[in-house]
């Protein structure tokens, strides 16, 4: 079970990118149980229809962010249908293995365009409702989005953008009362090996050799991480603003 039932996001309203599976799924039932209504988007209404079942508290949208109007869509769904808008979770996006002797223009744009344009532009849409409820924005990044990655080097940089992009809007809208801090996740039970495209063999020896290079000898729960995620978030965290945590089993440091 993911987080525990207290109210510390009643009458808050939450969005949160890729609710279909993984840290997003756990994260939007982590903000119900908080009392949160949330509204969990992502690219497949099947998966999200599995998330919304978890809790009455969370509504889907199906979008892809990439797509030109889907920042405004949302924005107007999650206004439209309470009122406000209090948190973004900026969780959706992509791993790409992309050796230097494989990159193609094509799969940087595709990367980039999800991983960094997709939030960015979300967070300007939701911006004017997080100006009157001066709330928050929870970027997740990764592990890698400050340690390299051999053969996923524009992944890694794509994180490192997020993490740019965290500090400088945490500076840009702290005259707004808006908080804007990022989470980085080490290697947590997801889909996200899959969905890269890498065959079941390889994401099991992957995810062995994950587990054996954390200190703490264990992949992340996404519900451990969801519930960082809800501490970031949390309007008692008055004055944290800029930061970027790490949560890896103590990955980073080895």
């Amino acid at each position: 079970m993911t987080g525990h039932a207290d109210g510390r996001f009643a009458g808050q309203v939450v969005v949160v990118t890729g609710a279909g599976s993984g840290i997003g799924r756990a994260a939007a039932l982590a903000f119900a149980l908080a009392g949160a209504r949330v509204l969990g988007v992502g690219r497949r209404a099947h998966a999200l229809e599995e998330t919304a079942r978890q809790h009455p508290g969370i509504a889907v949208l199906a979008a892809d962010l990439r797509a030109a109007d889907a920042p405004e869509t949302i924005a107007r769904t999650a206004a439209g249908r309470w009122g406000r808008v209090d948190v973004l979770v900026n969780n959706a996006g992509a791993t790409a293995v992309m050796p230097l002797a494989e990159t193609t223009a094509a799969r940087v744009t595709d990367l980039f365009d999800l991983n960094v344009t997709a939030p960015s532009l979300l967070a300007r849409a939701v911006l004017p409702h997080l100006r009157e409820t001066r709330g928050s924005i929870v970027n997740i990044s990764s592990t890698y989005g400050h340690r390299p990655l051999p053969g996923a080097a524009h992944y890694a940089a794509s994180k490192a953008a997020i993490e740019q992009l965290t500090r400088s809007w945490a500076l840009e809208l702290a005259g707004d009362g808006i908080r804007v801090n990022a989470l980085a996740p080490g290697p947590t039970e997801s889909e996200a090996l899959t969905a890269a495209g890498l065959p079941a063999a390889v994401v099991e020896q992957t995810k062995q050799d994950e587990a054996r290079r954390i200190p703490l000898g264990r992949r992340g729960e996404p519900g451990e991480v969801a519930e960082w995620i809800l501490h970031l978030a949390d309007p008692a965290a008055t004055w944290l603003t800029g930061q970027v945590l790490t949560l890896d089993g103590g990955l980073e440091l080895a």
